[in-house]
């Protein structure tokens, strides 16, 4: 019967219809300034809801004035566009079929949830509308609160104009790229001497530097270096050849434990549990005979795509304390010793020397020369070959010109991705990137990417008066030199929409002192696109919240896209530094996943205020699991789930059926009230579909306590018994 009655309407409006995505319509002296161009387009609909599978919210944004969104009957209803970032709106164009809104709302948003009404009628009689309005939101609704007919509320289209003011966006010269002050390009014919000089300038000046807001990026072209790199915060070091051995470095690459007392001791050092935000990316490095290369490195620090000719020790060497790395995408040709080192990834590499060592949890996915698999004691969680993966983009020379490679997507891989010869994937010119810089405007970088370019970040602190947006299918964002994006005005530091391929690689997002609902958004809410054949990646993407500033964010990463792989993260709410208290840097969730079939290697999520992971989407997967609780709950009843003790650090929700996780830590270390209890370090369904592997519980010196490893099962941690273990659940 509504089928009937919608063809019935068809040829009635079809006239009226034109006018409204045709040519552009008669400006009003208010809308003088109003764009022509329909924003809405093509662009993500939603709506509340619809009549059947034949009437969707993005038939209203189609341009096909022979479609329509109809909802149910029944009021009120409402109808969406995201248009990608913040715009300025200036004219609504509404095309109803004749079951129409008599009362609706045309409202506006930056985050779906606060929204401001920019034209508001409850007498309207339906027909072509076309709107001027006043406001500014990257999300448009119309908000039906009663029907004009028996029938629900139906749009033929659904058009929006915006300001037309588009920054203009400069070329970049590949051969000649501006990269700023604090990105320094060494080659073969630089003088050795100059370099080191520089090289020990920055280490000195970044050795203790944990929170300022210098960075800098080495980069090394194609040849061969005596060097000793003393690498501190915020700095990476990388070659810019296509391979690892293109760059060869004589000398270290290395992470020294030397600053951070640890005990009471003012001379005790060996500390590296704060060596943060640091990385080694693409060459080779040729260690002196007779010595070894130190890797004594905590969370948020990658060594990626090496070659090290020599031999390495993952703490300082002897005594001192580590806790937590990944070596990825490397070989290393000597013996590898874990020391110390508390938790620690190996992805996809070489470990042609053997390893040695283990604490709690050592992980190798897709490893050759991993040991074999055994947990607990010692604590070695080893898995033959990575699921799916893609390696993270790089800046590379080729005949004089820079280019980004984006590495192929690989399934069930095993070893590196460029041993066996030149890497599979694609390479794009620079000239095709907008190099961004601290100071330029967020409407200049989201106009560079409304035309088709990729973003390169440059070191430094990117304070945001919006928010990126991240729209089109394959982009890349590549920072240097750990590029720091921070929020000032509440809003998310980026987002991406649900579109194919997009990959974030290289840089920190630090939460300002306006609270952000989310940090960084991938994937609009409600997604369903399919993208496993060409899947959204994260790559060495760091969220921080507190430590530089008294930072503010409800969830720090939100994963709405189905597919989307995370390779490295650390997302922390701080425990140390400026800004930091129960009440001032408050932060709910670290990682919010509502995508399906999401992968994870290398997921540390650490001190915040409810569960530290949410994952709401199917047939997610993690390869390697590090959380601490907040330090910091002032009493038990700060600390509490309704009527449970504490908030797992990583909770399955009831809804999910299929889900599977291998080599997971949770720790306590509540010492601002050793009495405060939690129940579990893990919440799952209990279905045979939701498997978890080699798990292990820390009271950290026993202060503090959780109560079970899951759900229930697996013993104490406190004082008594400082570690559990769980070789698996169910």
């Amino acid at each position: 019967m509504r089928l009937t009655r919608s063809r019935l309407l068809a040829s009635a409006t079809a006239t009226a219809v034109v006018a409204v995505l045709g040519p552009a319509l008669p400006l009003s002296a208010h809308a003088a300034e109003c764009g022509t161009t329909n924003a809405a387009l093509n662009r993500p609909a939603t709506a509340s809801s619809t009549e059947n599978a034949g009437t969707p919210a993005s038939a209203a944004v189609d341009g096909n004035t022979g479609t329509r969104w109809s909802s149910a009957f029944a009021d009120p209803q409402w109808i969406q566009v995201d248009l990608g970032s913040s715009q300025q709106v200036c004219r609504v164009h509404l095309n109803w079929e004749t079951a129409h809104s008599r009362a609706f709302q045309v409202q506006v948003s930056d985050n779906t949830t606060t929204w401001t009404t920019v034209y508001s009628t409850t007498t309207s009689t339906g027909g072509v509308q076309n709107l001027d309005v006043t406001g500014t939101g990257r999300y448009v609704r119309v908000l039906g609160t009663a029907r004009a007919t028996q029938w629900g509320h139906s749009l033929w289209e659904f058009g929006i104009n915006t300001a037309t003011d588009t920054p203009t966006v400069p070329p970049t010269d590949p051969r000649n790229p501006d990269f700023g002050p604090n990105v320094l390009v060494y080659g073969p014919e630089s003088s050795q001497t100059e370099m080191q000089n520089r090289l020990n300038a920055i280490s000195t000046q970044m050795k203790t530097n944990q929170f300022g807001p210098e960075r800098y990026a080495v980069l090394f072209k194609p040849g061969s270096y005596n060097a000793d790199v003393n690498l501190r915060f915020y700095t990476q070091v990388a070659g810019l050849g296509l391979r690892p051995d293109d760059v060869n470095l004589n000398g270290h690459v290395r992470v020294e434990a030397d600053w951070l007392q640890q005990g009471d001791n003012p001379n005790n050092l060996g500390n590296a549990t704060q060596n943060f935000w640091r990385g080694a990316e693409n060459m080779s490095v040729t260690v002196p005979a007779g010595q070894i290369e130190r890797w004594a490195v905590s969370q948020a620090a990658a060594y990626r795509r090496m070659h090290l000719r020599g031999q390495v020790q993952l703490w300082n060497g002897g005594d001192g304390w580590a806790s937590g790395g990944l070596i990825v995408d490397s070989r290393i040709d000597g013996y590898t010793e874990s020391g110390s080192q508390q938790q620690f990834l190996t992805r996809n590499s070489n470990l042609a020397g053997g390893w040695g060592g283990s604490v709690w949890n050592m992980v190798f996915v897709g490893t050759q020369g991993a040991p074999p698999q055994h947990f607990p004691n010692p604590s070695h969680t080893t898995i033959d070959t990575t699921p799916v993966v893609r390696e993270k983009p790089f800046l590379y020379l080729a005949n004089g010109e820079y280019r980004v490679f984006v590495p192929a997507l690989r399934q069930n891989a095993r070893g590196t991705s460029w041993e066996s010869g030149t890497p599979a994937g694609t390479s794009i010119s620079l000239a095709d990137f907008f190099i961004v810089k601290p100071g330029t405007p967020v409407a200049q970088t989201n106009a560079a990417l409304a035309a088709g370019k990729h973003l390169l970040l440059t070191p430094g602190v990117h304070r945001l008066s919006d928010t990126i947006t991240v729209t089109r299918p394959n982009t890349v964002v590549l920072g240097l030199g750990l590029a720091t994006l921070s929020p000032d005005t509440g809003k998310p530091a980026l987002t991406v929409s649900d579109v194919d391929g997009v990959k974030l690689a290289g840089f920190l997002v630090d939460a300002g002192v306006v609270n952000s609902p989310v940090l960084l958004q991938v994937g609009t809410p409600g997604s369903t696109a399919n993208h496993a054949a060409n899947p959204i990646s994260l790559h060495d993407v760091y969220l921080r919240v507190g430590g530089s500033q008294a930072g503010k964010a409800t969830v720090s990463l939100q994963v709405n896209s189905n597919h989307t792989i995370i390779d490295h993260t650390w997302v922390w709410r701080a425990d140390h530094g400026a800004g930091v208290g129960w009440t001032v840097n408050t932060a709910q969730n670290g990682v919010v996943v509502n995508g399906n079939d999401v992968t994870a290697y290398g997921l540390f999520v650490e001190h915040y205020q409810q569960h530290n992971v949410v994952w709401n989407g199917n047939g997610g997967r993690t390869y390697f699991f590090q959380n601490e609780l907040p330090y910091d709950p002032p009493n038990q009843a700060a600390w509490m789930n309704g009527s449970s003790p504490g908030w797992a650090a990583y909770k399955v929700a009831p809804s999910v059926t299929t889900h599977e996780a291998w080599g997971v830590g949770v720790y306590c270390f509540n010492n601002a009230n050793p009495s405060v209890v939690t129940a579990n370090g893990f919440e799952v369904p209990r279905t045979p579909g939701v498997r978890f592997h080699d798990l292990v519980t820390v009271s950290l010196g026993g202060v503090g306590t959780i109560d079970n490893v899951i759900n229930g099962v697996g013993g104490v941690a406190n004082t008594a018994n400082q570690v559990r273990y769980l070789v698996s659940y169910p």
